[in-house]
């Protein structure tokens, strides 16, 4: 599955399990919820409090895509340097590997 329709998937599993698990709390310990001193439908707080879920998510996502991301990041950083420092020490145990290669290699070998 691809990142972005997982992504879709994540969210909008997220979005029916507040409202199903929303509308079933609500109306079972019979909260009201109220913005200064208005009170709000229950179909808009659970909307707001999924909406805020959601952006959880979507913070969590990033926060853990840019760990490991980072992570990644370092790794490949360091095995580059790790190639680069045994290729600059062993430079010219490769260049003599080579030439004596290009030397000794079959000549008919390598016309056809």
């Amino acid at each position: 599955m691809s990142f972005f329709k997982s992504l879709f998937l994540a969210i909008f599993a997220t979005m029916f399990l507040t409202y199903v698990l929303g509308a079933s709390l609500i109306e079972l310990l019979d909260v009201d919820i109220y913005i200064g001193e208005q009170l709000i439908e229950p179909l808009k707080a659970i909307s707001i409090s999924a909406l805020v879920v959601v952006l959880l998510v979507l913070v969590a996502l990033a926060i853990a895509m840019s760990v490991f991301g980072s992570l990644i990041f370092v790794a490949i950083l360091l095995l580059g340097g790790g190639a680069m420092l045994l290729i600059g020490v062993f430079w010219p145990i490769i260049l003599i590997a080579m030439v004596i290669w290009l030397v000794t290699r079959d000549k008919r070998a390598a016309q056809y």
